[in-house]
């Protein structure tokens, strides 16, 4: 063939097409948050850059690794599937790890017998996180994790959940939990099978680059230019 048809023809889109999917198969991908489960940190209609490459690198269209070179962290925002390349998204933050013990009991998490700590949010945290809920019905701390400080919202009226616990991690699978605690679907829920296998693990959530209250009802993957959340655009998340 021709340099003129790579270059200015038609294989100048194949290789084009061929980039995207390589960067979507390797790097990056981006997905939209369906629910505010994850909530104060991600809301509903966030859409996320999601790291593919940060754990290893598989083989295309499969599960199974070609090379890996880290492991997800406690406090990590994992996105991954739970039954198969067929399942839904989920995402979650990643709380207990291989050979961890974690036990839930009144609100409060222990990880390997201490108890996670949580404080009120300071003044930053609070303007950062306070105006996209209803401080009213949810009570926002902050929740301190491997040095890591990140928002979780409580029901201030809503029962607290029965004990989860003490469960210990098997080797290759994770405990996790949704940032909103009261609406999440997470390890306390999916008993018996309370983990996450680490071959279902997509990557880790990195940045909001678009959000928006509201999607257009025709396409509602698009949002709508009229409901756009302006101060949510390429923050980092963690």
């Amino acid at each position: 063939m021709s340099k003129r048809f790579w270059t200015e023809g038609l294989g100048s889109f194949v290789l084009a097409i061929l980039l995207a999917l390589t960067v979507r198969w390797a790097f990056v991908e981006a997905y939209m948050i369906p629910t505010n489960s994850m909530m104060p940190t991600l809301m509903s209609n966030d859409h996320i850059f999601v790291n593919k490459l940060i754990y290893g690198i598989r083989w295309p269209f499969s599960s199974k690794w070609i090379m890996k070179w880290s492991a997800p962290k406690r406090g990590d925002l994992i996105v991954f599937r739970r039954d198969g390349d067929q399942s839904p998204f989920y995402i979650k933050r990643v709380v207990g790890v291989p050979g961890d013990r974690v036990y839930i009991e009144n609100n409060h998490v222990y990880v390997n017998e201490a108890v996670l700590e949580r404080r009120l949010p300071n003044p930053t945290e609070q303007r950062r996180w306070g105006h996209h809920f209803d401080s009213k019905e949810y009570e926002l701390w902050m929740e301190i994790l491997s040095d890591q400080a990140y928002g979780v919202l409580y029901g201030r009226e809503g029962p607290q959940s029965a004990p989860i616990g003490p469960v210990t991690v098997p080797f290759g699978s994770y405990f996790v939990l949704g940032d909103h605690r009261d609406l999440a679907d997470d390890s306390r829920t999916w008993a018996p099978a309370r983990f996450v296998k680490e071959d279902a693990i997509i990557g880790r959530a990195s940045m909001v680059w678009l959000s928006c209250d509201e999607t257009l009802p025709v396409v509602p993957f698009l949002c709508d230019p009229r409901e756009i959340r302006w101060d949510r655009f390429f923050r980092f998340v963690n």
